[in-house]
């Protein structure tokens, strides 16, 4: 692990003279060796061997719960009362593609969109397991399935010392299984760093939680007076150069320069959107900054940024919560797709927008959906993709998947492909045995 130290009483030290609550510890840039992890020093080795310099990344927004596919983008207006619902379908500006009229931005701009209205093989599980890892939880391997952030930057490495190749925005959820920033058999070096995840108590007492970087001179004296124990302790005695780099991280302020959306212009920052910080049902934040957040961190060197956002667990009042989330989401990621193009991004940023499972087809007694692991959507923008599409169809309850159905692990190798990753790489688990990263699953030919 490495850490950063901070101020406390001399009441409270350990036997090593640090104090428990002195660290802000972060997972993926340990110094040291972990078991089937490369550590920071080794990727900048390896970063300086190679000359590589390329910069492709991908931003995953997870909707906890479960979003209702034929409420949002695959709407049934034919079908019985009982299961079309209260919203009509618009047209968008790609002649024949039909979205729900709360995505009014979107369908302005559905050439810079691919839909895929057939996603199949979903576990029913409420849980970011299967949209992180491309992977069903069951039968895993010794240490478990790594997340797409983790394998990303243990074949990666990172763009360059200043920030971490994996970052995971989303909060600690109520529920435990909508939690992401699991490494699996790749270990703690390669788990993603978590400014709202573990460890938050130690960012917030340092000054570097989200909601507190604002205040830039309370964070510039808190990396000073890092900066200045380092030298003073001789930490940085015996390092090599690679491993100062690496230790470099935490000590520049680019990461936290990245994750202070304040920087940037008021326009910008309304293009976005705000929502709201409050909590949604056992899940997340409907923060639309957040997004913003995700493109600053891609263009400091970030190569995978997830996040989760809002609640989609509509059993009840499906339309109503529709009606207050859809809009937010379709701000949110607009500004984000039109951002990417602005800025010459959008051939080497892949967004990628979905959730667990669907949603019932017939309306239940409380005016909502339960579970559907049988058929799911996606949204995917950018990454040089062919956009203007819709992938599969559904039938006219929109229940079951009526062509081209499509498996988490064809979009994790969609994914893995823009990023320039072989997806039939394997990684050694545990025990040695070499597991491939989509289990021979080519990328979409639709797509790519």
């Amino acid at each position: 692990m490495l850490t950063i130290l901070g101020s406390q009483p001399a009441h409270a030290r350990y036997c090593d003279r640090a104090t428990r609550r002195q660290f802000l510890r972060i997972g993926s840039l340990g110094l040291g060796g972990a078991a089937g992890g490369l550590t920071m020093a080794d990727i900048l080795r390896a970063e300086h061997a190679s000359g590589r310099k390329s910069h492709k990344s991908v931003i995953m927004i997870f909707l906890p719960g479960g979003p209702p596919h034929q409420d949002m983008f695959d709407l049934k207006p034919q079908a019985p009362s009982e299961v079309r619902g209260e919203f009509r379908p618009i047209n968008t500006n790609v002649p024949g593609i039909e979205i729900c009229e709360h995505l009014p931005r979107m369908a302005a701009m559905m050439d810079r969109f691919a839909i895929i209205r057939s996603i199949v093989g979903s576990v029913g599980d409420h849980a970011s397991f299967q949209c992180m890892t491309g992977k069903s939880h069951q039968r895993q391997p010794p240490g478990g399935w790594p997340e797409i952030g983790s394998i990303v930057g243990r074949i990666q490495g990172a763009v360059h010392p200043a920030a971490p190749p994996y970052v995971n925005l989303s909060p600690r959820m109520k529920h435990t299984p909508y939690n992401s920033g699991k490494p699996g058999f790749l270990g703690p070096a390669c788990a993603p760093f978590q400014p709202n995840g573990e460890g938050r108590e130690d960012l917030v007492l340092s000054g570097l939680s989200l909601e507190r970087l604002g205040n830039r001179d309370s964070l510039v004296k808190t990396l000073d007076r890092f900066n200045r124990h380092a030298d003073s302790s001789g930490m940085m005695e015996g390092m090599d150069a690679f491993q100062q780099q690496a230790f470099g991280v935490l000590s520049s302020s680019a990461l936290a320069t990245a994750l202070d959306v304040s920087r940037e212009p008021q326009e910008v920052r309304d293009a976005y959107g705000y929502g709201t910080e409050a909590i949604q049902g056992d899940a997340a934040p409907r923060l639309t900054q957040q997004f913003l957040a995700a493109r600053r961190l891609v263009e400091a060197g970030v190569r995978c940024v997830t996040l989760s956002y809002s609640f989609w667990d509509f059993h009840g009042s499906n339309f109503r919560l529709c009606r207050e989330n859809l809009p937010d989401l379709d701000q949110g990621v607009t500004a984000l797709v039109n951002d990417l193009h602005q800025r010459g991004l959008d051939k080497d940023v892949t967004v990628l927008v979905w959730g667990e499972f669907g949603r019932t087809p017939t309306i239940n007694k409380d005016g909502g959906r339960d579970h559907w692991p049988n058929v799911s959507c996606a949204l995917l923008a950018g990454g040089g993709l062919r956009t203007g599409q819709v992938i599969g169809s559904t039938n006219r309850t929109a229940a079951e998947v009526r062509d081209r159905p499509v498996r988490f692990e064809e979009v994790h190798a969609t994914l893995y492909n823009r990023l320039g990753i072989n997806p039939q790489t394997t990684l050694n688990d545990l025990a040695g045995r070499p597991q491939f990263l989509t289990d021979h699953h080519p990328p979409l030919a639709e797509l790519v």
